[in-house]
């Protein structure tokens, strides 16, 4: 029987198998190509957190808690647009690699590999792009306004105890994963841009915990408060002991029950659950 070309957007049962062939592709991905696409994944991710840390600067007092939350979301939305568009290895959107996994399609270790290599390469270019945000001083742009939103948000981000972490970054991962999977009923590259727009506008409009997007948010508010000039300081009125919980001890605090929980929203509370409605027969 001949098939009809369609531009009808996938249903789910379609979008689960699409999951685990996107799956089998990554897990026998190269080392060299998950490195470099990880990388720019991690770059990616941290452009849209400077995206939203710029346009969310000085509101405190302007605009209201959630309108602010709101245009956060909305711009921090470039990160997973360009991962999904223009191709890049997310570790949190590689949770769905778990379906191929739970299919006999691709091994423990072969998802293991993926995540490890992955996970590490995008840490390298989040905190690439946290480096090169420092030493161009954009952070004392606006009068030093976005230096002291990227002060703020790593004070918060830091002082979370790990149980919050932990259900955050669950909440947070369930949301990119849907992302992730609407994606997978797309025709085109509106129909992409459209499925990644509401999902992470709600995860950061929540203030959900995101391991990849922290390793940019806390490393480049670090970088800040132990390497900014006192002059800058003098400016915002601040001093780096006003942000207590900002050490790097505790950078690495959040970033383990973050990614515990990120494991679990979106490889479980995602993957696994469309895996047994769909694949499990």
């Amino acid at each position: 029987m001949e098939t009809i070309p369609t531009i009808d957007a996938l249903p789910p049962s379609a979008m689960a198998e699409k999951a685990v062939q996107v799956g089998i592709k990554k897990a026998g991905s190269s080392f060299k190509s998950l490195l470099v696409l990880g990388f720019l994944a991690g770059a990616y991710i941290a452009m849209g957190a400077v995206f939203a840390t710029t346009v969310t600067s000085g509101a405190t007092g302007i605009l209201s808690y959630g309108v602010t939350k709101l245009l956060a979301g909305l711009t921090f939305c470039l990160g997973l647009i360009l991962v999904v568009v223009g191709g890049a290895e997310l570790f949190t959107g590689n949770m769905l690699i778990s379906m191929a996994c739970a299919s006999g399609k691709v091994s423990p270790g072969s998802l293991l590999r993926n995540w490890t290599i992955v996970y590490v390469a995008n840490f390298l270019g989040s905190v690439t792009i946290a480096a090169l945000i420092f030493w161009g001083n954009q952070f004392t742009f606006g009068q030093g306004a976005i230096g002291l939103n990227i002060l703020a948000t790593g004070e918060a981000k830091t002082a979370l105890s790990f149980i919050p972490a932990l259900c955050l970054g669950i909440l947070c991962n369930m949301a990119v994963c849907l992302a992730v999977w609407l994606t997978y009923s797309a025709r085109s590259t509106t129909d992409k841009i459209m499925a990644i727009i509401f999902p992470i506008t709600m995860f950061v409009a929540g203030g959900f915990e995101h391991s990849v997007a922290n390793m940019y948010f806390i490393p480049i508010a670090l970088f800040v408060k132990y390497g900014a000039p006192p002059a800058f300081f003098e400016t915002i009125g601040k001093t780096s002991g006003d942000f207590p919980h900002l050490t790097w001890q505790n950078f690495i605090g959040n970033l383990v029950p973050v990614t515990i929980g990120n494991i679990i929203g979106g490889a479980v509370m995602v993957g696994l659950i469309y895996w047994f409605v769909y694949l499990r027969d």
